[in-house]
C-alpha cells in the first residue's frame, strides 16, 4: 500500500507542475503540452535500459546447471522404469 501511495503522490506532483507549467507559460506553450509525451518516451528509454543492463548483468550458475542435469537424468530414468520412452530420435 505504501508503494501506491509513493507513486500517486509523484504522478500529482508532475501533474501540478505541468499544469504550472501550462498556467504560468515559463515555457512555450506548444512545448508544454508535448511534456507528457516526452515523460512517456523517457520512461519507455529508461525502462529499456534497465532491461538492457539486467541482461548484460545476468549472472551464471554453473552449478545450478550441474543440478539440473543430474534431476534430468534422473527423470528420464524415473519414467523409463515406468515404461515411457524419452529419447530423442
Amino acid at each position: 500500500m505504501k508503494h501506491i501511495v509513493k507513486i500517486i503522490t509523484l504522478l500529482m506532483v508532475i501533474a501540478t507542475v505541468w499544469v504550472g507549467l501550462l498556467q504560468t507559460s515559463t515555457i512555450p506553450r506548444s512545448h508544454t503540452w508535448l511534456l507528457p509525451i516526452y515523460c512517456v518516451v523517457s520512461l519507455g528509454c529508461y525502462g529499456l535500459l534497465m532491461v538492457g543492463v539486467g541482461l548484460m548483468q545476468f549472472p551464471t550458475c554453473p552449478q545450478e546447471a550441474l543440478l539440473l542435469q543430474q534431476d534430468i537424468i534422473e527423470a528420464k530414468g524415473y519414467l523409463k522404469q515406468k515404461g515411457i520412452d524419452v529419447s530423442v530420435s
